[in-house]
């Protein structure tokens, strides 16, 4: 407890630096302007509009985003043991139902609702009062809306890898529940809401920050709350089809020109941008990770083809929108190799992070968040910054003090509450559950007749 109080009192000090930082380098106010002449008053403010094509574009990402969470699904049924294939895919699907719902209600009035404090939105928004079909930029403010609570439902299902096959579902219906409200909610609105983050100048085009990192940390707390799988690491625990994994990992990356070139919010040549930087990116790391896996194992394997293109998308999510296709190849490239590095070390270290959530989220997402910080330039987007590469040593450190910040706000969060629920319900099945398989304990049903 005495580290847990230590690492709240940095994540405090953080959020405190980043507050101030924020109002220091925040554009200053404008002094009172003279009484002009009629001839040159300023023009008046374009009236806000709904564009069909942006609209258009937006339905379709906003489509392409939850085609991403049956994908995940996919992706991580194919890579436990046969016997949990039902109750993994299903930890995913039903974010779709529980999220969605908690999004309407309360989460997005808590992450894009007026500022509070720079920490939190107000409930003005609850149950979408006041979110209508009225413009919120060039689209229907419930699209806006929409486009967002599919980020909100994919983030908590992207836990579940490191928990795979050992936890109630009861548990993490709640669970789910709980860490979207606290942890997700607050870090979107630091981030793309108008908090802290977003007024110090931290760049995070689609998610780096608010989805990667906030998952992948958390994804590391619960495999240390949770304890290691019966067995693990002495029987042997292979995926059971790696075929699923494969189709999942191509809906993921499919799915994904949605997740940041849907970010630009219009049709235009920043979608475009994004588009490219994805694609260069997420080819460039699975080659990145087969090659360290050829060098370091003997043989390049079809899962590490499909491991290495999750880590480059995941890497490529928070600069998509800001740099150059030179600069994704670089960055997708080391997120392959950076991952695959780290997966190795898991089994020195000990933990049982199932699927990798941790080792491929939380340090694909920590390493894309610095690598905007080096490679973003205005050339990309006049409304990002400079990174460090292009003169702008100060973006790095604001991408510095915002990894910081959401790594130890998402593990002391996350911890709370998996510790308040182990006391209260419990988090794990029992050791003959587990044994006999989630799907016939949790779900009364078998993923195969044999």
């Amino acid at each position: 407890m005495k580290k847990i109080a230590s690492i709240l009192i940095l994540v405090g000090m953080f959020m405190m630096a980043g507050v101030a930082f924020a109002e220091d380098t925040a554009a200053p106010a404008a002094a009172p302007m003279a009484v002009a002449p009629a001839a040159t008053e300023a023009a008046p403010a374009p009236v806000p509009h709904i564009d069909s094509g942006d609209t258009a574009w937006m339905l379709m990402s906003t489509a392409l985003v939850m085609l991403m969470t049956p994908g995940l699904a996919l992706f991580y049924g194919g890579l436990v043991r046969r016997k949990n294939v039902l109750s993994t895919i299903m930890q995913s699907f039903i974010a779709l139902g529980v999220i969605s719902i908690q999004w309407v209600l309360i989460g997005y009035s808590l992450a894009f609702g007026p500022d509070v404090g720079g920490v939190i939105g107000d409930f003005s928004l609850a149950g979408l009062s006041g979110v209508g079909l009225a413009p919120n930029g060039t689209i229907p403010a419930q699209l806006f809306m929409m486009f967002q609570m599919m980020f909100a439902v994919i983030t908590p299902a992207l836990i579940s890898g490191a928990f795979a096959e050992r936890m109630k579902f009861s548990a993490y219906l709640i669970f789910i529940v709980l860490w979207s409200t606290i942890v997700y909610d607050p870090l979107a609105h630091w981030v793309w809401g108008g908090g802290w983050m977003m007024k110090m100048g931290a760049l995070d085009f689609a998610g780096g920050l608010v989805v990667h990192i906030s998952s992948g940390v958390a994804a590391l707390v619960c495999a240390l709350v949770l304890g290691k799988r019966k067995g693990y690491p002495a029987e042997p625990m292979i995926p059971h089809n790696l075929t699923m994994t494969v189709i999942g990992a191509a809906l993921l990356w499919f799915g994904w020109f949605g997740f940041n070139a849907g970010s630009a919010l219009t049709s235009g040549a920043l979608a475009v941008t994004a588009f490219v930087a994805t694609h260069i990116a997420t080819a460039a790391a699975s080659l990145g990770w087969v090659l360290a896996e050829w060098k370091h194992h003997g043989k390049p394997t079809v899962l590490g083809a499909a491991s290495g293109a999750v880590a480059g998308l995941v890497a490529i999510t928070p600069a998509a929108g800001f740099v150059t296709p030179m600069a994704s190849i670089i960055i997708g490239f080391a997120a392959g190799v950076i991952c695959y590095l780290a997966i190795v070390a898991k089994s020195k270290l000990g933990y049982d992070d199932a699927l990798d959530a941790f080792g491929v989220h939380g340090i694909g997402g920590t390493w894309g968040a610095i690598a905007t910080g080096l490679f973003a330039t205005v050339a990309v987007n006049g409304a990002g910054a400079d990174g460090l590469l292009y003169g702008g040593s100060g973006l790095l450190v604001k991408q510095l003090v915002s990894v910081a910040a959401s790594w130890g706000y998402s593990f002391i969060l996350t911890f709370i509450i998996l510790k308040v629920l182990d006391a209260t319900i419990g988090l794990r099945v029992t050791e003959e559950d587990e044994v006999m398989g989630l799907d016939l304990t949790q779900h009364g049903e078998n993923g195969y007749l044999m």
